[in-house]
């Protein structure tokens, strides 16, 4: 009997000793706690901690730009695609994708530069022209954890998707090449000198060194302001749709809608809590206050529907949320989830009241509502940010939207930042319907921009790429 005892015990034994003797090892150098620590020692545990806290962040920062970009295509194409006639759905998905691949283009030839260069106060300079210098160590200046190209493609994105959502302002009459054209000339004219001006070294209104600091944590007057105040003047500038509003143009499928408005919500975790440029606990603020925005707006939006008109619809719905999400952009790094959820109420009750009855009153034709969201939500959120901005969460955190260390007393919320917030709001309205009304011009006297009236009644996807996105007899 005793015997059978032998050879478990035995195979017991040598099962604890590997691990215990290993473990050993790998203590051994540290049993003697007497010994001073060297200075190789310390260089060596600290780069260590340094390389994954980078690597950690960087991790997260290439997620998100996928996010990102993820908003533009698929999400943004299927949200506007959903929401035009059969006949034009191809046509309104390709105005997207092609900012995809164009934008990306110009970014890293001149926009790049332009934006994030060494300049002046209000446009940025050629020292990055061609990428020159962009490398995978970090730039001091923005983001000092992660290499300077994931800096780069991350701001891509953003770059990529403002001036695809001027695109529902003009759907369904608007020639592709033109159209292509005009955005390009507008992503350097207007996009490139605001976001230098806000979030570039150097910046006239950037929240750590500029004469006018402004609080835009992700983009409210960068991205929406000016891509929604644009998207307002280009649907003045082009005229109304033939047959609108007497002739009934709904969506031909809000089940694309439903599904884009989806990822836009999803992808905005990205442009928002990734505009952290870490992977801390900024990023975990300003992803719980785009939620609950986004949340808050929903619910607000179709409240107002219902009252108005008896029923509450899914398209008002989803563009309660974005409405939320675009006006909780430029405050999500900066307030209290209590305050992000009051900004989302209100956003969905004033986009609603924009789209329901404002317009209808001015007679204006934005086809998709892109001012009446990304224009009013970029304005309120600008705003908003002036006034519930939080000094406990700027003093934890000490970081604004481009990762520098910011004065938490001269940006906290007050009539001073609210000041600061209304002159933001001023001139990127000014730029933004200047500087669109001058390349509408010069696009339309050279090239054109408006459809043939034989070419909008057959639809953008036959009349100018020659294909249906859906069979138009069956």
């Amino acid at each position: 009997m005793r015997h059978r005892c032998v050879l478990p015990l035995l195979l017991l034994s040598a099962f604890l000793a590997f691990p215990l003797s290993s473990f050993a090892a790998v203590v051994a150098p540290y049993q003697d706690r007497s010994a001073p620590v060297t200075q190789a020692q310390f260089e060596a545990l600290t780069a260590a901690v340094r390389n994954a806290q980078s690597a950690g962040d960087n991790a997260w920062m290439l997620v998100s730009a996928a996010l990102v970009l993820l908003m533009t295509g698929p999400g943004l194409a299927l949200f506007y695609g959903g929401l035009v006639r059969r006949k034009n759905i191809l046509g309104t998905m390709m105005q997207s994708f092609a900012m995809m691949g164009v934008i990306t283009l110009v970014w890293a030839v001149v926009g790049y530069s332009l934006a994030f260069g060494h300049g002046n106060s209000f446009i940025g300079g050629f020292e990055h022209l061609f990428l020159r210098g962009v490398t995978l160590t970090p730039n001091m200046d923005y983001a000092p954890t992660i290499p300077e190209q994931t800096f780069m493609v991350y701001q891509l994105m953003f770059a990529i998707i403002t001036p695809a959502l001027i695109t529902g302002a003009v759907a369904e009459r608007v020639k592709f090449s033109s159209l292509v054209v005009f955005l390009t000339l507008w992503s350097l004219v207007v996009y490139c000198p605001m976001a230098h001006m806000i979030w570039g070294v150097g910046g006239w209104m950037n929240v750590s060194g500029g004469s006018t600091p402004v609080m835009d944590f992700a983009g409210g007057t960068v991205v929406h302001i000016t891509s929604g105040i644009s998207a307002l003047v280009c649907a003045i500038y082009l005229g109304k749709r033939a047959g609108y509003p007497q002739t009934p143009m709904p969506p031909h499928s809000m089940v694309l809608s439903f599904i884009g408005a989806c990822l836009l919500w999803v992808g905005w975790f990205g442009f928002n809590a990734g505009s952290a440029l870490s992977a801390g606990s900024l990023a975990t603020s300003a992803f719980i206050n785009t939620q609950f925005a986004a949340a808050a707006a929903a619910l607000s939006w179709t409240f107002v529907e219902w009252v108005l008109n008896g029923k509450p619809t899914a398209l008002g719905a989803i563009s309660g949320a974005v409405a939320g999400l675009a006006t909780i952009t430029q405050a999500s790094g900066y307030v209290q989830p209590m305050a992000a959820i009051l900004i989302g109420l209100v956003a969905g009750v004033v986009c609603c009241l924009m789209v329901l009855k404002v317009k209808k009153v001015f007679g204006y034709d934005d086809s998709l509502d892109a001012f009446g969201v990304h224009g009013i939500g970029g304005t309120m959120g600008a705003l908003f940010t002036g006034v519930f901005a939080s000094g406990a969460i700027n003093a934890v955190y000490g970081r604004d939207g481009a990762g520098l260390p910011m004065a938490v007393g001269a940006v906290d919320g007050n009539w001073h930042q609210l000041l600061n917030q209304t002159i933001a709001v001023v001139f990127g309205w000014v730029l933004a319907i200047v500087g669109t009304l001058v390349l509408l011009f010069v696009v339309d006297r050279t090239m054109g921009l408006r459809l043939s009236t034989a070419d909008e009644a057959e639809g953008l996807d036959l009349a100018l790429h020659g294909e249906e996105g859906y069979d138009l007899n069956a």
